[in-house]
């Protein structure tokens, strides 16, 4: 029995529970997909529809059959889930294995102490938890920008290929993001987060919470209410130029997901587009809508809608670049040493 009852143990908490996290998850305020950010962007469509007076029933508008029930979205809906596991497979124990190697916050107020001296504590006052929550979201989103251009480079699309190789966007387009991505931004998120907190918390002479309402990280809860939902859908919402050059409206991931050439390499903000405004990779809208076209090569959209593909392809694709990468330069090397013998 004990085997079997070891088996159940294992089951339970790495399959049934993380499950149950991600469901429970719709319910919360935690993740954008909540249902509170979810109504907030259909309310939003909703006024858009009216507004526009668009043909046909509210459904049409949103897309109908033909976007959410397409083969694209279905496997979002299964990749939404099924990430949660490859995450506690894969993700996890190499987080777990790095752990040692990881900066932390304590590590950098540690040094900065023994560099600088010990600093008076501040206290917890609103407007230092303020500072902190603001500084926190400014570097995550700072880092999601370059880490989001670096996965747009040849060594590295082949991961980020899975998110655009959806045809059709849903809200759950948003989590259709490949292991290894997940797991570099994690680490690079995570890196940075700990340096901009220890810098504060030093200079704070202490740790600083963050300020949060019903639980939430205050920057968190206002930009998920903006409709964040519909950037991963079919209705188009523009800030306007001058707003864009701030924040990032739907419509401007929208371009970010189109087919088209002179959509490439643009707005890879998530929730600030002020980077690239910074780094010259803006683009914004008007409130007239684009005709637009997701994903990438048309065998490709063929090959990403089977969840097998979506997962190891872009493994073997990589893999091959880096070979033939390797095959080009070893003859290379092999002239460069022989030209040294003869000197």
């Amino acid at each position: 029995m004990e085997p079997i009852s070891a088996l159940a143990d294992v089951l339970h908490s790495e399959i049934w529970l993380p499950l149950w996290r991600r469901f429970a998850g719709l319910f919360d305020l935690n993740g954008r997909l909540g249902v509170v950010f979810l109504a907030i962007s259909f309310a939003v469509a909703f006024l858009l529809y009216r507004r526009r007076g668009a043909v046909g029933s509210f459904g049409q508008f949103l897309g109908g059959r033909r976007v959410w029930l397409h083969r694209s979205a279905l496997i979002d809906y299964q990749y939404y889930f099924l990430r949660v596991l490859l995450h506690a497979a894969l993700v996890v124990p190499v987080l777990a294995w790095l752990d040692p190697y990881l900066l932390r916050s304590g590590d950098v107020s540690a040094r900065l102490t023994q560099w600088w001296g010990e600093r008076p504590w501040q206290g917890e006052s609103t407007a230092l938890m303020l500072a902190y929550g603001l500084g926190a979201f400014l570097v995550s989103d700072f880092v999601h920008y370059w880490v989001h251009r670096a996965f747009h480079g040849r060594w590295l699309w082949e991961f980020h290929k899975v998110h655009h190789s959806a045809t059709v966007m849903v809200p759950p387009t948003a989590s259709r993001i490949h292991i290894v991505e997940k797991l570099i931004e994690k680490l690079c998120k995570g890196t940075a987060l700990a340096l901009f907190a220890g810098l504060f918390f030093y200079f704070s002479g202490g740790q600083v919470s963050k300020y949060t309402l019903f639980g939430v990280s205050y920057m968190v809860l206002l930009f998920n209410s903006l409709a964040a939902n519909l950037r991963h859908s079919h209705v188009w919402l523009s800030f306007g130029p001058v707003v864009e050059h701030v924040l990032n409206s739907p419509a401007q991931h929208q371009i970010h997901h189109s087919k088209d050439p002179k959509h490439f390499s643009l707005n890879y903000g998530t929730n600030l587009s002020i980077w690239d405004w910074m780094f010259g990779t803006l683009y914004v809208t008007t409130s007239t809508p684009e005709p637009l076209e997701f994903g990438v090569g048309e065998k490709d959209n063929l090959r990403y809608q089977r969840m097998t593909t979506l997962i190891l392809r872009p493994f073997w694709v990589t893999g091959g670049k880096l070979w033939r990468a390797l095959i080009e330069c070893w003859p290379r090397a092999l002239v460069r040493s022989g030209r040294r013998r003869l000197e």
